[in-house]
Formats: C-alpha cells, structure tokens, sequence
C-alpha cells in the first residue's frame, strides 16, 4: 500500500472519532512561551471534529496578540490573513470560515508561532491532515514555531510519511 493510499484508510477510520475535547490542551497552548512570546499567531478555525479555537483566537486577542487564520487559495496554496472577529468571516469552498478580504495578509516572515491542524497525530509530530496539502505547501519554508494540540485519542504511533510532510515542533497532549 502507497503512503497515499495509508493515509486514505487512516482518515476512513478517524472519521468515527468523537469530535475533539482539547479545552484543556488549547489552555497549555496559550501557556506555552513560545505563545507568550509571539506577536503573531496563525491558528486553524476548528469545524467538524477539530477543536473549538474561537476561544483561542479571543484570548489573544485579549493578550494583545495579532491572531491569523488561513485563506485557502488556488494550487493547494494558502495565506494568513489577520482575524478582525467573527463579523469579517466568511465561509470557503470548504466550509471553513475564513477571513474575507477586509483583513490583511500577514506575510509568513511576521508568523511568530502556527498551531496545526490534523485529524490524526503520531508520536513524532507528523500529522494526517485532509489531504489538501495546504499547510505542508504553507510549513515547507517557514521558519517560526509549529505546534499541534492532540487528544489521546487522536495520537497514534505513526502517520504514514512522505517527502514534502513535515512534523511539528511540539505536540501537547493529555496522554
């Protein structure tokens, strides 16, 4: 079986996991000194069984930080746009609210820390994502920070591997 192919079957079995709890994880995040640190931080906007983030993004906001959320662009690209609040998103192609074009982008250089979605995390910090390969086009030539917020039901002990996956620095989770 093709890595590809791995990766198909891994999502198949994922997509009867519960919905992520990581309230708590996401708490350890903006504890984190890298986050503390950060200016500016790059988040996913959780739906379906990814973790709720909309706290997050108003907590730094409240930390007087400048949260960023993905714009899904053509070619599998992505850029980060700067998040203004609820009433300037708008939903993508996906289903994803995004920020519309009221919000500025943020080049990646500004990006101090990403927290990186996945559906799926193994011990090593590679992730099973949706297989759009959006943020392994987005990670392949940044240099900030990366970390992912993982349920232990949502870790296992290896996500198949390819040549342009990359893992994440630090991986917080409750197991």
């Amino acid at each position: 079986m093709t890595p590809s192919q791995e990766k198909a079957a891994l999502r198949r079995q994922a997509a009867s996991l519960p919905p992520a709890d990581a309230a708590a994880l996401l708490e350890q995040f903006l504890a984190l000194p890298e986050i503390q640190a950060a200016r500016t931080v790059l988040l996913f906007y959780g739906v379906g069984a990814e973790p709720d983030t909309r706290p997050v993004l108003d907590a730094l906001l409240q930390m007087g930080k400048r949260p960023a959320l993905p714009v899904c662009l053509p070619g599998h690209q992505m850029e980060a746009r700067a998040y203004l609040g609820e009433e300037h998103l708008r939903e993508d192609r996906y289903g994803i609210p995004e920020p519309d074009a009221s919000c500025p982008v943020i080049p990646k250089s500004e990006i101090d820390a990403i927290l990186v979605p996945h559906i799926l995390l193994d011990r090593d910090g590679y992730r099973l994502g949706h297989g759009g390969g959006f943020y392994d086009r987005y990670l392949a030539n940044y240099t900030g920070f990366t970390v992912a917020v993982c349920p232990r039901e949502r870790l296992v002990d290896r996500v198949p591997r390819e040549a342009t996956d990359l893992p994440v620095q630090r991986i917080l989770t409750d197991c």
